[in-house]
């Protein structure tokens, strides 16, 4: 990622209407952007599209841009609301990726508990991806885009009671899921910073 000082020189260029600044934008984040929208809308064709508009309506609105955190968070921000908007629009269905609190894999941890923990993160993804389509939808925009209930619910057109009942049950099915190895994350995760 660009500094905060590459990214104000990279933002004036591009307000300039210098082509170079809008290229040098989309090597640095382009990966970043399609990894994002992926999580939300696993469709390596789609991301990339939605990816590509983003970078389109940048340089089309580039006199007006008012950017006032980092051009980043900027992109993410915009390249996840064409991807709602995509969704809303098209119906699209929606799966999800990986979910992990934190990173379970650890430098120092032994290679047994590292297998133990993509085991379990292994496990994680599998319930993740046996929820029904809307509880993926709302739970992935939840846990990795750290929306509110209200955010969420404002993107998908639905209300906050539906989002919350969606929440819900997806906890509830991934707890029931999981029940079985819970005693073992647990004992991973202690483990693990027991060694940190």
């Amino acid at each position: 990622m660009a500094s905060i000082n590459d990214d104000q020189h990279l933002l004036r260029a591009l307000k300039n209407g210098q082509e170079s600044a809008l290229d040098q934008l989309f090597r640095l984040y382009y990966a970043y952007l399609c990894r994002a929208v992926y999580k939300i809308l696993p469709d390596k064709h789609i991301a990339e599209d939605i990816v590509q508009e983003v970078f389109y309506e940048l340089w089309r609105k580039r006199d007006r841009l008012q950017i006032k955190q980092s051009i980043s968070a900027y992109l993410r921000r915009a390249a996840i609301n064409k991807t709602l908007n995509h969704i809303r629009s098209r119906k699209t269905p929606v799966d999800d990726e990986t979910f992990l609190p934190i990173n379970l894999t650890n430098k120092t941890a032994s290679a047994q508990q590292n297998l133990q923990a993509d085991e379990l993160e292994e496990l994680i993804n599998e319930a993740i991806d046996l929820l029904p389509e809307r509880c993926r939808l709302i739970f992935t925009l939840s846990r990795h885009e750290e929306m509110s209930n209200k955010e969420i619910a404002t993107h998908l057109g639905l209300s906050i009671k539906t989002v919350e009942n969606q929440m819900t049950k997806a906890l509830k099915l991934l707890k029931a899921a999981l029940k079985p190895y819970l005693l073992s994350w647990i004992s991973i995760l202690l483990a693990t910073f027991c060694i940190m």
